[in-house]
């Protein structure tokens, strides 16, 4: 059986994201942080870990945001998603994650706290269903929406795709 993007919506309750695309959180750990333990880019106590379902579909992206913590990126159903990634020494790359070991694809990936980072669905993939898990668990305060302009001039060479991939 073929499973669609408004099944994944309907059966997991999914809402849409801010950055573009759906999510449902579900997990966040009952155990807590204490701010005073915490790096200083953190203004106030964190959850352990926390995990969201993602589903993007073609003509669709998670624009260009950063948050302060790691999140890894699980593959879980459809085809293909590109994540693009600004490394904060000014690196770029594109990480395939999906099923497709031969092409290079993978089933995991983490984006390291800091940096700015986007996805889309690849070209002919109707839609991506992934899923992300933060730790120190992901909070609305430690998440930055990029704005093409200011980001574009921080990395010029990126330009094309940062003013592809932001919203604002």
């Amino acid at each position: 059986m073929t499973v669609t993007p408004q099944q994944l919506i309907k059966q997991f309750s999914l809402q849409p994201h801010p950055e573009g695309g759906y999510y449902k959180e579900t997990y966040r750990s009952a155990e807590v942080i204490p701010v005073k333990v915490l790096d200083k880019r953190f203004k106030g106590d964190r959850n352990f870990s926390t995990a969201i379902y993602f589903l993007l579909e073609q003509g669709n992206f998670s624009a260009f945001h950063k948050i302060q913590s790691d999140e890894c990126w699980h593959f879980y159903a459809g085809g293909l998603l590109l994540i693009h990634v600004i490394h904060i020494n000014g690196k770029f790359e594109t990480i395939k994650l999906g099923s497709d070991l031969q092409k290079g694809e993978v089933f995991q990936y983490v984006i390291p706290a800091g940096c700015w980072f986007a996805s889309e669905p690849a070209p002919g993939t109707e839609f991506s269903f992934v899923g992300c898990t933060v730790a120190p668990g992901f909070d609305f305060d430690d998440f930055t929406l990029a704005k093409a302009d200011v980001l574009a001039k921080t990395f010029p060479k990126q330009e094309t795709i940062i003013r592809r991939l932001c919203r604002q």
